[in-house]
């Protein structure tokens, strides 16, 4: 975009200000209709003379030909900026000590843009220019503010200035859901929605964890992306990525999960980049005893016993006495082929024991593990776990 300074005054100097980005293709208005109507083929004519018509598609509107920007335009968070300054002496005398500044005012701070320059002569209709750049980090209204200073004939210093409104729009939006596993693991799903009035793709979406969490990302079949090899956003359209974090044992505790960092282009190439603030997870409320499964066939057979291995952790503090009860939930789906009543012995505070349990599928299909319970005769205390986990049950094949 091209802003002249059309104001009618004495200055001897004229401002110029470009915003340098890319142009937008340009597609022809398609208006048709059937052969049979009145207009006949008045339209489709009309649409193969038109120089931005391509030959063959003509009412599809696509574009061949490129449209400069035609106005400063709107700005999205995590854009770089940049402009093109030029001053020029539209008078017939030397101008001295002419210096340009530029300063891009905000909601909450003053950022200067111009390269430290010395003062210097301009010759009648010679240019003093220069090209800013500024990496968007704030949303709202900016302001973008050009200051002209030289010495005039009379000795005097004078100056003047010229603003430019830009606003600046949140071009993704990112929701975050955190899940907290039994085996500390977090799960992180992340939704990515494009708010921009045109395509973009997505270059990276990784999750820079914390040093308390390692972090495995699960967007990946055998090494390649599940969106394929270029993951292109429509306007409003949605992507949803998921990562695993695993704790460090010494920091099990820890809130802070890590930010999210992504790189997008737009449909013509220009690199935005955006970065989440810190994020943080609720630490769970576990109960006194934890029961995590840590070993669990991935397909059982019907009507055969399978066998899955579960961990107890004691996280109450006080020394416990356990009694394990097996229970068969509604609808039978699994039963249990382990005795109930049993005595799982002594579990000191902070300590761990390894149980393995056996249980029979009677229908085929995704059931839950349920109807586990531990009973603590010394506190007098109940523990019930129901859906602790899932085991996919399948008819075996019929061998021949």
């Amino acid at each position: 975009m091209d802003i002249r300074d059309k104001d009618k005054n004495e200055h001897p100097l004229s401002l110029k200000v470009m915003r340098l980005t890319r142009p937008s293709l340009f597609s022809s208005m398609v208006v048709t209709c059937e052969p049979g109507d009145i207009p006949g083929n008045l339209f489709a004519s009309d649409l193969k003379k038109d120089l931005t018509s391509v030959n063959g598609t003509e009412t599809l509107a696509v574009g061949q030909f490129l449209l400069l920007p035609q106005s400063f335009g709107n700005l999205y968070l995590g854009e770089t900026f940049s402009s093109y300054v030029c001053v020029q002496n539209n008078s017939s005398v030397t101008v001295k000590d002419v210096s340009v500044k530029s300063d891009l005012q905000t909601s909450s701070q003053k950022i200067s843009l111009s390269a430290i320059r010395a003062p210097q002569e301009l010759q009648p209709r010679h240019t003093v220019d220069e090209v800013i750049h500024h990496e968007v980090t704030e949303l709202g209204t900016h302001i973008l503010v050009c200051e002209v200073s030289y010495m005039s004939t009379s000795g005097l210093l004078k100056s003047f200035r010229k603003f430019f409104k830009i606003q600046v729009l949140n071009p993704l939006n990112v929701k975050t859901n955190f899940y907290n596993a039994e085996s500390d693991d977090v799960y992180l799903e992340a939704q990515v929605q494009n708010m921009t009035a045109g395509p973009i793709c997505l270059e990276k979406v990784q999750l820079e964890s914390s040093q308390a969490f390692v972090v495995r990302s699960l967007n990946q079949v055998n090494g390649r992306s599940v969106f394929g090899s270029v993951n292109v956003v429509q306007p409003q359209a949605c992507r949803q990525f998921l990562y695993c974090l695993s704790p460090k044992p010494s920091l099990s505790s820890s809130t802070n999960i890590g930010k999210l960092d992504i790189v997008w282009r737009s449909n013509l190439g220009e690199r935005g980049r955006l970065q989440t603030s810190q994020l943080q997870r609720m630490i769970p409320e576990y109960r006194d005893v934890r029961i995590t499964v840590i070993e669990l066939p991935n397909l059982v057979y019907v009507e055969e016993p399978f066998t899955f291995t579960c961990k107890l952790l004691n996280t109450s503090g006080r020394k416990m006495e356990l009694i394990l009860n097996l229970n068969t939930s509604s609808p039978c789906n699994l039963v249990w082929a382990d005795i109930s009543g049993k005595s799982l012995g002594t579990l000191e505070a902070a300590a761990s024991k390894e149980i393995s349990l056996t249980a029979v599928p009677l229908a085929t299909g995704l059931h839950n593990i349920s109807g586990i319970q531990l009973a603590d005769s010394l506190n007098k205390k109940t523990y019930d776990y129901d859906e602790l986990a899932q085991v996919f049950v399948v008819q075996k094949p019929v061998e021949e």
